[in-house]
């Protein structure tokens, strides 16, 4: 198997003094799709922005492209690193296009002016979803699942190695977290990109995610792909639920009992 994007090494982060993970050794690989599963509070956000570099791990190392992400400078990391925010404030007021263009800075120099072929490549995100029709409206004009959308093609213009997303569907409704699940699945899987992505409904992690990370609170963890992990009663424990398994046509459901 190829270099991991991203790794981590006896890890352990924590929050408050509450342990989110202990001793955790994670690869994520060039076209893997990894979910990120636990309740509400356990640390899954927490644990997202010590992997992107944001927070200091109390124990261990990040590794990104086997160096440690904490030496590396913060525009080498947005050139390989790709971050989704569970939620996004407006800084500045702007066009959808102005704010799309955004995702291209890691890539400028420093007074250098977004080209025409930067413009194209946010253009071409906007279309990718389903935005293209928007491109001079304004950022306080869009709906929440407009503005998600929005954020999401910023995050594709950037064009990054490896993407880190909180909660990519929040907002959307059902066709919309279909298409762009299948959107950043094909782009992991036939562009050589990796995937890790924070998510609520097991089902969708399920049907498009390869691996899974759970976190079941007090630092434990389990890992592995999705077939091996995703099993009812890893589920029953991790959610405090007892649950319905059915038969679906792209693999196992999960209904709450």
């Amino acid at each position: 198997m190829s270099a991991s994007l991203l790794s981590t090494r006896g890890l352990a982060v924590a929050i408050g003094g509450k342990p989110v993970c202990n001793d955790l050794e994670l690869a994520i690989h060039a076209g893997q799709c990894w979910a990120l599963l636990g309740i509400n509070g356990v640390g899954k956000t927490t644990l997202l922005h010590t992997l992107a570099g944001l927070r200091a791990p109390t124990a261990g190392r990040v590794l990104l492209n086997a160096q440690p992400i904490d030496g590396l400078p913060r525009r080498q990391v947005a050139r390989q690193l790709g971050l989704l925010l569970q939620e996004e404030g407006d800084a500045f007021p702007g066009t959808v296009l102005e704010t799309a263009l955004s995702g291209r800075h890691p890539h400028l120099g420093r007074w250098q002016w977004e080209s025409a072929e930067d413009i194209t490549l946010a253009e071409q995100a906007l279309a990718q979803v389903g935005l293209d029709g928007l491109a001079s409206r304004q950022i306080d004009t869009l709906s929440g699942g407009e503005r998600r959308r929005l954020s999401l093609a910023t995050l594709l213009c950037q064009q990054p190695q490896l993407f880190l997303l909180d909660e990519p569907v929040n907002h959307l409704d059902l066709h919309q977290q279909i298409s762009l699940l299948k959107l950043l699945v094909g782009l992991a899987r036939d562009e050589a990109k990796g995937l890790l992505m924070i998510l609520h409904d097991v089902n969708l992690a399920s049907r498009f995610c390869d691996h899974a990370l759970l976190l079941f609170g007090g630092g434990e963890t389990l890992r592995g792909t999705t077939q091996s992990v995703l099993t009812a009663e890893n589920l029953e424990r991790l959610y405090g639920h007892p649950l319905i398994t059915l038969a679906g046509p792209d693999g196992p459901v999960y209904l709450p009992r």
